[in-house]
């Protein structure tokens, strides 16, 4: 394993623990020639499957995008790291379950506000503004009011 620090390729391993269930193993690394420590993620492949975006174009599913929305949709709300990841890590194993070679990128929003509105109602509705595209502020009032009306909402 390459040190990002200084790119030298003599690493060692120095703790290795299972993470998300057992389905990834985290590496604790340390760079023999810099001696600066960083950490490394091992997990199973998975097979790739393509996003149907709105203009029909395609492209991979990019996990890293779905972490990135939801970071952004949680900025300055108490949720932890690990329960964002957590959710992204679900997001992309019941995508992978459904075993289709294509998924419409509606399909994906919809999911990823489905785990938002568990989660965190700020950050769902943050994440619904953008990925509904509200024209104005009834939209967003009307989104609130169905959050609301479901129970989800606090009073």
């Amino acid at each position: 394993m390459k040190c990002p620090f200084c790119e030298a390729t003599d690493t060692r391993v120095i703790d290795s623990r299972p993470t998300e269930e057992g389905h990834a193993i985290r590496r604790r690394r340390e760079c023999d020639h810099c001696g600066k420590r960083f950490t490394t993620y091992e997990k199973i492949e998975e097979v790739l499957f393509m996003v149907v975006k709105k203009d029909g174009r395609r492209e991979a599913f990019d996990r890293n995008k779905v972490l990135n929305g939801i970071i952004k949709a949680c900025e300055k709300r108490p949720v932890p790291m690990a329960d964002i990841e957590k959710i992204v890590t679900e997001i992309e194993r019941g995508l992978n379950n459904m075993m289709e070679k294509e998924v419409e990128s509606n399909v994906v929003g919809e999911i990823i506000m489905d785990h938002l509105k568990d989660l965190d109602e700020v950050a769902y509705v943050r994440f619904a503004s953008v990925y509904r595209q509200f024209k104005d502020v009834n939209t967003f009032v009307a989104e609130i009011e169905k959050l609301l009306d479901n129970g989800k909402g606090k009073r």
